[in-house]
C-alpha cells in the first residue's frame, strides 16, 4: 500500500524533476504528525472521493433538502419578503440550513476513493482543448474531512429541538447578503431569532450561545459546490442545482414533483 502511494508521489507535484521531495512538501510533511512520523504524501488529501453508499446517502440527503426548503416556505416572515430577497436568501443559506438538517437528522456518511477513469476516458479527455473543463467534478478527501469536522462540532453541542428551530431562523435571515431590498427588516428577524435562542440557554452557561454561533459560522465556509457534488450530483447529473432549488421553492401545490426528490414520509 505504501509503495503504491510512493509511486504515485513520484508522479505528482510533491516531487521535483529529480524525484526528490520539493522543499515546501518536505517542510509541511514534517508537521503532519507528532514526532515527524507523518511522511505520507500531501496528495493523499487531494485525492478525489465519492460516497461509499450513494443510494442510501443521496436518498437521506434529498429528504433533508426537501425538509429544508419546506421550512423556508412555511416561515410566514420569509413568504412576506419580496421575491428577489427570497431567492437571494435561498442561494446564500441553503447550504448551512441543509447541513444543519444533516446534523439534526443524525445523517452520517462514509466516502471512499473515487474510481480511476478508464483508459478510454483518459484518451478522450486528453483530446480536449486547454480551455475546456472536464465534465463534472469530484470532492477531495481534504474537503470532505473539513465538512465532517463541522458536522461533528455540531453534534458535540447536542442542541435541543427548540435550539435547532431558532438557529434555523438566525441562519435564514442573513442581512449581510448583497443586493437585498429589505436588509433592515431581515436584520430585525435575525435579531429576534437570536434573542429567542439565547433565552433558551441556561444563565449559568453564558459561553454556549457564542459557541453555537461560532460553530454555525463554520457551516457557511462549506462551498455549495462540495455539497452538490457529494450529495446530489449522483442523482441530478449535470442539472443546475441553483435552478432546481428555485423550482422547489416556487413549486405550486398540486404540480408534479421533481423526479429526483423523495416523496414525503
Amino acid at each position: 500500500m505504501n509503495s503504491g502511494v510512493d509511486a504515485e508521489c513520484e508522479r505528482c507535484q510533491c516531487h521535483g524533476k529529480d524525484k526528490q521531495p520539493a522543499i515546501l512538501y518536505t517542510l509541511l510533511s514534517q508537521n503532519l504528525r507528532p514526532g515527524g512520523a507523518g511522511q505520507r504524501c500531501l496528495c493523499q488529501q487531494r485525492r478525489t472521493v465519492c460516497l461509499r453508499s450513494p443510494q442510501l446517502t443521496c436518498r437521506a440527503a434529498s429528504d433533508v433538502l426537501l425538509r429544508t426548503i419546506s421550512f423556508m416556505k412555511n416561515v410566514a416572515a420569509f413568504r412576506l419578503l419580496p421575491r428577489e430577497d427570497q431567492l437571494l436568501l435561498l442561494d446564500s443559506c441553503w447550504v448551512p440550513l441543509f447541513l444543519l438538517g444533516l446534523v439534526q437528522g443524525m445523517v452520517t456518511f462514509e466516502v471512499m476513493e473515487a474510481p480511476a477513469p478508464s483508459m478510454l476516458k483518459k484518451i478522450l479527455l486528453s483530446g480536449q482543448s486547454k480551455g475546456q473543463e472536464p465534465e463534472g467534478t469530484q470532492p477531495t478527501l481534504a474537503a470532505v474531512q473539513r465538512l465532517q469536522w463541522c458536522l461533528n462540532s455540531f453534534w458535540r453541542l447536542d442542541l435541543s429541538p427548540n435550539e435547532y428551530t431558532y438557529l434555523r431562523g438566525a441562519i435564514l435571515f442573513n442581512p449581510d447578503i448583497p443586493g437585498l431590498t429589505a436588509p433592515g427588516y431581515i436584520e430585525n428577524l435575525q435579531g429576534e431569532a437570536q434573542r429567542a435562542l439565547q433565552e433558551l440557554l441556561h444563565p449559568e452557561d453564558r459561553g454556549r450561545f457564542s459557541r453555537i454561533l461560532r460553530v454555525t459560522s463554520s457551516l457557511r465556509s462549506i462551498p455549495a459546490a462540495l455539497v452538490t457534488d457529494l450529495f446530489f450530483r449522483p442523482v441530478i447529473g449535470d442539472a443546475d442545482m441553483g435552478e432546481l432549488l428555485v423550482e422547489m421553492l416556487l413549486e405550486v401545490p398540486g404540480w408534479p414533483r421533481a423526479p429526483w426528490l423523495p416523496l414525503p414520509r
